[in-house]
């Protein structure tokens, strides 16, 4: 069963310095038949004005993973780190027991652009904690690379959930499949261009639910980028 989330029917607010948008509910948008899906709780795309950003606020037992198509993010928390995010710079926050953080657009002149995923941990009230790391183009051209997983395999990110999270950039014709164990279930977001998700045209911003199939099949349609969630 496939179940379509089209781009233009998530949450979105433009505050001026930040136009967003919410697939799942988010602060004040509420749908209940959105709610998230399975472990996945947020998918926020998300577009900052040059100079702007989020002032140091609180999280906790989340997994964060940020994601940045465009421009540069910067980051502290209190854990003492402090990056700038970049296109190919893929950054998970474990927020645990408790921590705060900043982010901010690390331009003054370019807006940035990034996607940021909340996962629901496996475990309450564990120790805070951050990584980052690089995917070259290369990684990501043609196939669907592994980006996060629980058990950091393959130079992935660790996170403490019980999912996988793959990214893929793929041009017109290439494909890419990714096969599902029993019990499993996918959330595939188009973050730019087009795809072939198993058949169905998506488009950017657009997501799609995948339960009691046995794979995902992307199909670059136009230079899409993608991101495939394999959930328990």
């Amino acid at each position: 069963m496939i179940a379509i989330r089209k781009a233009q029917d998530r949450g979105h607010f433009d505050h001026g310095w930040l136009n967003t948008y919410h697939t799942f509910s988010f602060a004040d948008y509420r749908d209940p038949q959105h709610m998230g899906f399975r472990g996945l709780r947020v998918i926020n795309e998300d577009r900052v004005q040059a100079g702007e950003g989020f002032g140091t606020h609180p999280h906790r037992d989340m997994e964060i993973v940020t994601y940045v198509l465009e421009g540069g993010l910067q980051h502290r928390d209190s854990m003492g780190n402090g990056s700038v995010i970049r296109p190919g710079e893929v950054q998970r926050m474990s927020a645990g027991t408790g921590v705060t953080h900043s982010e901010f657009n690390a331009s003054k002149e370019e807006l940035v652009h990034f996607l940021q995923i909340w996962l629901l941990p496996g475990k309450r009230g564990i120790e805070p904690s951050y990584e980052q790391t690089t995917f070259s183009p290369h990684d990501l051209a043609g196939r669907l690379r592994l980006i996060a997983s629980k058990d950091g395999r393959e130079g992935s990110v660790t996170i403490h959930a019980d999912a996988s999270l793959y990214a893929g950039v793929f041009d017109k014709g290439a494909i890419g499949e990714l096969a599902l164990g029993k019990d499993r279930h996918s959330w595939v977001h188009v973050a730019r261009g087009k795809a072939r998700v198993n058949g169905h045209d998506l488009s950017a911003g657009d997501g799609a639910a995948l339960s009691g199939e046995p794979q995902v099949r992307i199909e670059g349609i136009d230079v899409g980028e993608v991101l495939v969630f394999d959930l328990a």
